[in-house]
Formats: C-alpha cells, structure tokens, sequence
C-alpha cells in the first residue's frame, strides 16, 4: 500500500490510521514554548513493522506503545516508531508520545502553514501540511480521527479549539480547557486560537452559533455575520443536515491573507469583516465548507475541487437566494473570465502547484451550474442532499461523486459532460438549458 499522497510527498503514512487524538497540551505565550503528550489510537491497515508520523519542527523526549517504551528515529519532520512485534491488519496499538519546542509555521509551495504567532496570541492554520507543526498525527485528508484536546495557557488569554468544551479549570495564573471533537476529523482541520477574544451569540438554534472576537471589532464584525443564521437555515436545505453540533466564527485581532476554515469554525481576520457586508460571498463560501471539507473530506488532494467547487457554489446560490446576483448570472460571468485565462488545468488532478488555484474554485462550480442546467433543478438538488447524506463524517473521491451522479442520471450526453469538465482542460460551454 502506498504511503503518502503524491501532492504532498513525505506526509501522512496509508498503512495505518489513527482514530483517535488525546492532546495534552501546555502553552506559554511569552515564550513560544509548547509542551504536549499525545496518545494517538492506531489501528493497521496493512501489515507493517513501523510507523512513520509527522512532526515538525518539535523535539519528542520519549515514545512508548502499548505502555512500553518503544525505538524511534525523527528527522526531516518525520517521526519512526518501531512497535514491539509486526501488525498484521486490523492490529491495534496505542502510541504516547511526549514532545516540546517553539512551534513555528512550516514552509510549503503554498506558503507558511501551521502554528502562527500573532501580535498577541497565536493560531493554527494548517492546510494543507500544518497539523504536524503541534502535535504528532498521520497528516493526510484520509485520516480522521475523534479528538481530545486539552490545553493550558496564561489565564488572560482565551483558547478557543476545535471540539466542544468540556471542562475548564483555572489554577493560578493558568487556565486549563478541555475540548473533545466527537465527529471525525482530518488533521488539517483541527485548530487551537489564543487571544483576548470575548464570546457572542448570534444564533441560539436550531444550530448555536458563536463568534469569538476581539472587543474593538466587535460592531463591524456583528454586522457583516447579520445574515449567517439565515445562511445556515437555507444551506440546510438545500444541502442537508448541518454535520456539526454548533458553529464557531474566530476573528483574529490582526489582519490575515485569507479566511480559513476548521471543523465547525471558521477564521477572519478583522481585514474581511468592516462593517460593510462586501464580503458576504466568503462568509457563505466558509460556512458551506462544513459540509464540503468537513463532513466529506477528500481522500487527496488532487480531489480538492470537491471541497472548493462546491463552496464556492455555495456562494453562488446565496447570492441567488438573498436577492442579489443570480447563480446563472454569476455562472455566466465567471465562465467568461475562465475563458480569457491559461487553459492549462485539469479539474480533477490539477497537480500540487495549482490544486488552491482561483480556476479550480471557479470551474468546480461552474461544473455543478453545468450539471444543475442538465438535470434540471429538482434533480440536481436532490443528487447534492444524496451526496452529502451519502459521504457525510467520511471521505469523498471524484471517482465517487461521478459514480452518483451517473447513478441518477445514466445519458450519454451526462457522461460527456462530465469527462469534459474534469478531465480535459478546455473550458467546455455551459449547456444552454436543462434536459429534462
């Protein structure tokens, strides 16, 4: 069996899953210093004499499995557990590792990603190879795992982790806070913010949702969210259930590049959220990315434009909803502008350099528009409830996705659409009206 993915060579390890992460975690703001314990459930997939994990730019002290101590080696941001006897399928072993350092963002092709100091606090931001720059984990979309997060910081701050929280205690000039992420979740999905945040509801239910924000931009921020619950109301209409419990929004105190999404949480900088409600679309895009992402998780990533294509969509048909632009409208004009570009990409394998380009956003959408002008509205709304209900807490292929959708509609002209869109890389036509 392979290890790894070809998009990010030298990570994550398809010989074994990990199913679940207990992080104990100790933080000390002025310093930069991270301290962890990591209990890491395996389970193997193949048979199999090490293990091979990721961790980035943390020194671990000592490694056991099964409670005893166990050999390994760590270099170049890979860590090797020898486990006491062979693992044949199915064997399951528990790993502890305990590890400390200054966690620092790591360099990627797209940029720093991981453990990212603020002005005054930090966060996590790791897609697609960040998770390993805090805690050890098989780092691969693939793997998900239920999660325990426990982690304590300088009491001023507020933490604020993926998962619900469950305890809090506060001893000194410390505060301790245990978050438990019940739902599986990718590596890359899981996130730690500090900062002087403050908490505020913005909808009760049917799905609680919260903002964590810095006091000052606490009105603009406010303003430009007005319209999420009515967001969260349609898009579990017309996409299904919302996979999570709640649904957190983070907005850091300093400026950032680009908004990003966790599970059941989403981060802004206060540069996206002025008050003025120009960047509702992204507000939609991350929020949808709980179900496109999140709830199905890519199996790799040259399947990227299953999370993006359809967040971006997304944007598309709250805008249709909401009264502005229509998703035709939008449709219309973004093919036109993909026309004018470099048609040198192919959707469904666009290759490490261009799998977060703009045309992989943009085309993914247009293909679902494509396929909704097909088959028609009723039945290309019920094929996305299919997909979401079908993939959801799991993970998602293109070779999936083609499967359902010819499921449903079996026509020649839909095979042709299909190949066309995701693997040639012309920009095909939008098809001028639905076939029913």
């Amino acid at each position: 069996m392979p290890s790894g993915d070809p998009y990010v060579p030298g990570r994550g390890d398809a010989a074994f899953a990990v199913t679940h992460y207990d992080l104990d975690l100790d933080y000390k703001m002025s310093s930069n210093r991270l301290s962890g314990k990591a209990v890491l459930e395996v389970v193997a997939l193949a048979p199999l004499a090490k293990l091979h994990l990721d961790l980035a730019g943390l020194r671990v002290a000592k490694v056991g499995v099964d409670g005893t101590s166990a050999k390994w080696t760590h270099r170049d941001q890979r860590l090797t557990v020898t486990v006491p006897h062979r693992l044949v399928v199915d064997d399951r072993v528990t790993v502890t590792i305990t590890y400390a350092g200054t966690p620092a963002p790591v360099r990627s092709p797209w940029g720093e990603v991981g453990w990212e100091e603020l002005d005054d606090g930090v966060l996590v931001a790791s897609q697609p190879t960040g998770a390993p720059t805090w805690f050890p984990c098989n780092d691969h979309p693939r793997s998900k795992a239920t999660y325990r997060i426990a982690i304590e910081c300088d009491s001023p701050y507020e933490v604020v982790a993926t998962g619900a929280l469950t305890a809090k205690r506060v001893r000194g000039s410390r505060t301790r806070r245990v978050f438990e992420q019940r739902r599986p979740m990718a590596t890359y999905l899981a996130a730690v913010h500090a900062g002087h945040y403050e908490h505020v509801t913005i909808a009760d239910g049917p799905v609680p949702q919260t903002v964590a924000l810095p006091a000052a931009v606490k009105a603009p921020v406010l303003a430009d969210l007005e319209r999420q619950p009515q967001m969260m109301t349609f898009f579990t209409e017309v996409f299904g259930r919302y996979p999570f419990d709640d649904y957190t929004v983070v907005v850091t105190a300093d400026d950032l590049e680009i908004p990003l999404e966790a599970q059941g949480m989403a981060t802004f900088g206060p540069n996206w959220l002025r008050g003025r409600g120009a960047q509702e679309r992204l507000v939609a895009h991350e929020l949808a990315h709980q179900w496109f992402g999140n709830s199905l998780t890519i199996t790799g990533w040259s399947d990227i434009w299953l999370n993006e294509g359809f967040a971006c969509y997304a944007e598309w048909l709250w805008s249709e909803q909401s009264g502005a632009a229509t998703a035709d409208d939008l449709a219309t004009a973004h093919h036109s502008q993909l026309a004018a570009l470099p048609q040198n990409l192919v959707l469904a394998d666009p290759g490490p350099r261009l799998m977060f380009d703009d045309r992989v956003y943009k085309r993914g959408a247009l293909l679902l528009h494509a396929l909704r002008r097909h088959l028609g509205d009723q039945a290309f709304f019920a094929l996305v409830r299919a997909w979401v209900a079908a993939g959801e807490h799991g993970s998602v292929s293109t070779a999936g996705f083609v499967d359902l959708v010819l499921a449903h509609d079996d026509r020649p002209v839909v095979h042709e659409l299909l190949d066309d869109w995701l693997w040639r890389m012309p920009l095909p036509r939008l098809p001028a009206a639905t076939l029913s």
